[in-house]
C-alpha cells in the first residue's frame, strides 16, 4: 500500500528537521569550538566585567548588622525577642525531657506506638529508644528530639493554616508557589547564613533553618487534601446552608485530615534531615556528635550517631503514619481503653519507684558500644582495599580512575572545549527541543544569572561530579531495580538496606568515605551515589512492576524471551517511572554537593562551605542561588522530557 502524499511529506519533514537539528548540534559541540581553538580566540572563563558582585551590598549589609545588633528597634524588638523565646522553648523541653525518669521516654514511645498501629510497632519505638540509651547517646537524642519538636511544632502552626488559605484561594497558591520551590531546592547550608546573622548561634537559627526547610510539605498536602475534597460533598453541604467557615471547619478539614496528617509525616522527615547541618552553628544532640565525628574521623562513634538519628526518625516515621490510617473499632469499651489505662498506671509505679531508685539518667553500667569493631573493621579496609596487592585493583586505582578518565575530562571539555557562550547556547537548545521555548529561555537566563553571580567556574566543576554521579548512580539503580523487579526475595532483601541508607544521614556517609578514599572529589561522589541510590532502585521496580500484565502475557504468546520481555515490553512501557528515578537521583546528588564540599570536592559546594565558615554571607548565597539555578534547570528539563514519555 503506497503511502498518500500528505504522510509522504510529513515523514520527508521529520527526517529533515532530525538533520537540521543533528548539523546545528553538531556545529555547537565540534565545528564552532574547533573554529574558536583555530582562531585562538579565550573563552574559557566568564567575563569578569560581567559579575554583579552581588557580595559586595550583602557583606555590606552585614557589617550594618553586626554593628546594630545591640541597639536598633529591629534587633531590640524584633529578632532578640524571636531569638529569646526559641532558646526558651528548645531549652525548656530539652530540661523536662533529661529530668522526666528515662523510662517515662520509653514507656511513652511505647504507648504512641500501641495507639498508631498496634504491638509490633509499639516494641519497636520502646526498643528504638532504649538502643540510644545503651549506646550512651541518651542526652543527645533527647536535645535532638527537643530542637525536632519546636521545630516541627512550628512548621505546623504555620504550614497548616497556610496550606488552608492557599487551598481557598488560586491567587494565594500561585504567589506561595515559587516561594516554596525555592525553599525545597535552596540548600539548607544557604539558610544558616542568614540565620546566624539575624539569631546568633546555636538553638534559635537552627530552629529558624529547619522551619524554613520542612515548611513545604505542610503546606502542599494540607491545601493538596482539601482541593481533594469531592465538589458533590461541598455542594451538599451548602445545600443544606452551612456557612464557608462551617464547610471548612466540619466538611473539608475532616476529610482532608489523611493527607494532612501526611504532610505532618512529611514535615517530621524533612526536619531530620537538617540535624546534622544545624550542628556546624552549634545546634547541640545527635548532629555535634556526628559532625565531631566526621572532624576526628571516627567511623564506629559517627556511626552510632547516625544510627541514632536514623531509629529516631523511622520512630517518628512510623507512629505519625500510623495515626493517619483509619483504625478499626474495638468491641467494646475495656479493649478500647486499657492501653490508655495500662500507660497510667505504669506512670504512678514509675513516679513511686523514682523515690526509691534514680531513672533520671541512663544507668552508666547499661552502656555498649559498636564503635570499636567498626573502627577496626575501617582501619583494616582502608589498609587492604586501598590497594589490593600489586594490582590495579582497590579503592585508590577506582578513585584515580574515576578522576583521570572522568572529573578532568569533563571539566577540560566544558571549560576549555565548551566554552562558555557554546555551553550556554547547546544547553538552550537542547531544552528548547525537550520542552519548548519558555524552558529554552529560562535555561538561558539561568545558567547567565550563574555567571553573572560569579560562579560559572564552580558550577562546571559541581556539573563534572553530577554527571559522573548521576552516571554510577543510574546505572547501579538500573541493574538492582531491574533485578528487584523480577524477584521478590531479591526485592525484601535490599529493603532493610534501602531503608537504612534513606534514614542514615547523609553527613554519616562521608565518614566511610573518606577512609576508603581520602579527601577530593571521589568521597563526595561516592556519599551522593549512597544517599540517591535508593529512590532510584525503587522507582524503576516500581515502574517495572507496574506494566499491564496484558502486555506481558501477548509477549510471550509470540515467543518471547525473558530478556526480550524486558528489553521491548517492560522498560519502554516504564520509561516514565525510570526517568522520574533519574530525576530524582539527580537532585540528591545535587543536594550532596554542598556537604560533600566539606571534604574537598570544590565547585559551588565548597564556595558555600567558606561562605559559612568564614562568615562571609554574601558569597554564601551567590553559591546559594547557583545551586537553586542549576537545580530548576535539571529538574525541570527532565520532568518535561519524562511527561513526554509518559504521554507518547
Amino acid at each position: 500500500m503506497s503511502l498518500a502524499p500528505s504522510q509522504s511529506l510529513n515523514k520527508a519533514q521529520t527526517a529533515s528537521l532530525k538533520w537540521l537539528h543533528g548539523f546545528v548540534l553538531l556545529s555547537l559541540v565540534f565545528i564552532l569550538p574547533l573554529l574558536l581553538w583555530l582562531n585562538h580566540t579565550n573563552l574559557t572563563t566568564f567575563p569578569e566585567s560581567w559579575n554583579f558582585h552581588l557580595h559586595e551590598p550583602i557583606d555590606r549589609f552585614q557589617t550594618w548588622v553586626i554593628g546594630h545588633r545591640a541597639n536598633h528597634p529591629a534587633f531590640v524588638y524584633g529578632f532578640n525577642p524571636v531569638k529569646d523565646g526559641l532558646n526558651a522553648a528548645v531549652k525548656g523541653l530539652e530540661n523536662a525531657l533529661l529530668e522526666s525518669p528515662w523510662l517515662v521516654i520509653i514507656l511513652i514511645a511505647f504507648f504512641l506506638g500501641l495507639k498508631a498501629r498496634g504491638l509490633g510497632l509499639a516494641l519497636f519505638s520502646a526498643a528504638s529508644f532504649l538502643f540510644m540509651g545503651l549506646l550512651d547517646l541518651w542526652q543527645e537524642s533527647m536535645q535532638t528530639l527537643a530542637l525536632m519538636g519546636v521545630s516541627v511544632f512550628i512548621s505546623l502552626l504555620l504550614g497548616i493554616p497556610l496550606g488552608i488559605f492557599s487551598a481557598l484561594s488560586d491567587r494565594f497558591k500561585a504567589f506561595l508557589r515559587p516561594l516554596l520551590d525555592i525553599m525545597q531546592t535552596l540548600p539548607a547550608f544557604v539558610y544558616l547564613i542568614p540565620t546566624v546573622l539575624f539569631f546568633g548561634i546555636a538553638r534559635a537559627p537552627s530552629v529558624i533553618a529547619t522551619v524554613i526547610y520542612a515548611l513545604a510539605p505542610a503546606i502542599r498536602y494540607t491545601d493538596l487534601g482539601i482541593r481533594q475534597v469531592p465538589k458533590e460533598t461541598l455542594e451538599a453541604a451548602r445545600a443544606f446552608g452551612s456557612t464557608r467557615q462551617q464547610i471548612l471547619v466540619k466538611v473539608q478539614l475532616p476529610l482532608a485530615l489523611p493527607q494532612i496528617v501526611a504532610g505532618i509525616n512529611q514535615t517530621i522527615m524533612m526536619a531530620f534531615g537538617i540535624v546534622v547541618i544545624a550542628a556546624l552553628i552549634g545546634a547541640n544532640g545527635l548532629g555535634k556528635t556526628v559532625l565531631q565525628a566526621l572532624q576526628r574521623l571516627q567511623v564506629g562513634r559517627g556511626l552510632e550517631a547516625g544510627l541514632a538519628i536514623a531509629l529516631m526518625a523511622i520512630v517518628l516515621d512510623r507512629i505519625s503514619h500510623g495515626f493517619s490510617k483509619p483504625k478499626m473499632q474495638l468491641s467494646s469499651g475495656l479493649k478500647r481503653y486499657l492501653p490508655t489505662a495500662v500507660f497510667i498506671l505504669s506512670l504512678i509505679v514509675l513516679f513511686i519507684l523514682k523515690g526509691f531508685y534514680p531513672l533520671n539518667d541512663f544507668p552508666e553500667n547499661w552502656h555498649f558500644g559498636i564503635a570499636k569493631p567498626i573502627d577496626s573493621f575501617v582501619i583494616w579496609a582502608r589498609d587492604n582495599l586501598y590497594q589490593i596487592g600489586n594490582l590495579p585493583l582497590g579503592t585508590g586505582p577506582f578513585s584515580d580512575f574515576l578522576v583521570i578518565y572522568g572529573i578532568r575530562p569533563l571539566n577540560w571539555f566544558f571549560q576549555n572545549w565548551l566554552v562558555w557562550p557554546l555551553f550556554v547556547a547547546t544547553a538552550v537548545y537542547l531544552v528548547n527541543l525537550i520542552s519548548g521555548w519558555k524552558l529554552g529561555l529560562f535555561t538561558l537566563l539561568g545558567l547567565l544569572g550563574i555567571g553573572f553571580l560569579g560562579m560559572w567556574e564552580p558550577m562546571i566543576i559541581s556539573l563534572s561530579q553530577i554527571i559522573v554521579g548521576t552516571l554510577l548512580t543510574v546505572i547501579l539503580a538500573l541493574l538492582l531495580g531491574i533485578w528487584s523487579a523480577q524477584s521478590n526475595r531479591v526485592k525484601r532483601a535490599l529493603e532493610p538496606f534501602l531503608d537504612m541508607l534513606q534514614t542514615i544521614p547523609s553527613f554519616v556517609y562521608l565518614i566511610p568515605v573518606i577512609m576508603l578514599f581520602n579527601i577530593g572529589y571521589i568521597p563526595g561522589i561516592m556519599a551522593s551515589i549512597l544517599y540517591a541510590l535508593p529512590p532510584g532502585i525503587r522507582l524503576i521496580d516500581l515502574g517495572i512492576r507496574e506494566v499491564n500484565s496484558s502486555s506481558i502475557e501477548a509477549a510471550k504468546a509470540f515467543g518471547s524471551t525473558r530478556w526480550q520481555i524486558l528489553r521491548h515490553v517492560q522498560l519502554p512501557l516504564a520509561l516514565p517511572s525510570i526517568m522520574l528515578g533519574i530525576n530524582q537521583v539527580i537532585m540528591m546528588i545535587l543536594a550532596m554537593v554542598v556537604i560533600a564540599g566539606l571534604v574537598g570536592s570544590g565547585g559551588l559546594g565548597l564556595e558555600a562551605v567558606t561562605g559559612l565558615a568564614k562568615n562571609q554571607t554574601g558569597r554564601g548565597i551567590e553559591s546559594g542561588l547557583a545551586i537553586v539555578l542549576l537545580a530548576m534547570i535539571l529538574d525541570r528539563t527532565i520532568q518535561s522530557w519524562a511527561h513526554k514519555q509518559q504521554h507518547h
